[in-house]
């Protein structure tokens, strides 16, 4: 059976095709950028003029689809109408079935696919979420999360400041090449993190001319990124567990992976990312997710959206 996923909870209209061996097939997308950041009714109205281009292609390329599934939150409300309204229009235009997934959870499941960890901790680190997950008693338990905004957010606000531009963290990461240490607010408070002071004073700290940019671009990155590896170790010590997996946009950050990498080592754990074009979001994975659920026996009554739902909320039928 051949799956085709669409997304659009935030930035990103995206459709992917798999088969149920989880062959790729197809992957494309499309991805708002400003230097303002996302307002939703202007996000929206992107995916309304793309997505028509967009699936027109896909259905170019590939044949014979069997099952359409589509991001049903969290998200964006006006985002994620566009994506649910052309899904049902797709559905009935084919004749096949119509699957609703969890965004998040479709991150951990496109991870687990491509980069065949067994039943690691996940470390979800993307725009609006940071979350250090795991699998147990049929449900993704959250052992830790960000008190505040998602390092992404948090890396976007900053970059929003100083005019770096919209997504900012590939410049913060590039400036941050260049950069030295000076000292930041380091907030892990248990297994949870916190950002919003880290940003303030990232902020303050270049505009009242006390370091450079680069300077704190680096000490930035350093900080954040030290502070999930922390709590990243303690739930895998807690959960027992040997893998590290790292999925959401903010893992294409190489400086992030070494880390973490560097972490996993010092304990004789396995770390894997997934690869760029999956680690943010994409109808592929939103694909896999609904392919899973179908296969599960899950069927959809009747589509709507959930901009607020939790990983830790949903009930796991497929593993």
């Amino acid at each position: 059976m051949l799956s085709l996923g669409i997304e659009s909870t935030a930035h990103t209209f995206g459709v992917g095709v798999i088969d149920d061996s989880g062959k790729i097939l197809v992957n494309e997308k499309s991805v708002f950028k400003n230097k303002k950041g996302m307002v939703p009714d202007e996000v929206a109205a992107h995916h309304k003029r793309v997505a028509d281009k967009i699936i027109n292609k896909v259905l170019e390329k590939v044949k014979d689809i069997g099952l359409i599934s589509y991001s049903h939150g969290p998200g964006l409300p006006p985002c994620l109408l566009v994506g649910m309204n052309k899904a049902v229009s797709l559905s009935k235009k084919l004749s096949v079935p119509l699957v609703g997934v969890n965004h998040c959870i479709a991150h951990l499941s496109i991870g687990d696919l491509v980069c065949k960890t067994k039943d690691p901790v996940y470390l979800y680190v993307s725009g609006a979420n940071t979350q250090i997950i795991a699998f147990t008693n049929k449900k993704f338990r959250i052992f830790g999360e960000t008190l505040d905004i998602g390092l992404g957010n948090a890396l976007d606000k900053f970059g929003r400041e100083l005019n770096l531009g919209f997504p900012a963290g590939p410049v913060i990461e590039r400036l941050a090449k260049n950069g030295k240490y000076v000292r930041l607010p380091y907030a892990v408070k248990g297994m949870d993190v916190s950002f919003s002071g880290l940003v303030t004073k990232a902020v303050r700290l270049v505009k009242e001319g006390k370091a450079s940019v680069n300077d704190v671009c680096f000490s930035f990155q350093e900080t954040a990124f030290s502070m999930l590896a922390e709590v990243a170790e303690r739930a895998m010590a807690h959960c027992n567990k040997s893998e590290l997996l790292l999925i959401g946009g903010v893992g294409a950050n190489k400086r992030l992976c070494e880390i973490l990498d560097i972490m996993c080592k010092e304990r004789d754990a396995v770390f894997r990312s997934v690869p760029q074009d999956l680690a943010g979001d994409n109808g592929v994975m939103i694909a896999w997710q609904g392919l899973l659920q179908f296969k599960a026996g899950e069927r959809l009554i009747k589509p709507d959206i959930f901009p607020y739902e939790r990983t830790d909320a949903v009930v796991v039928s497929w593993r």
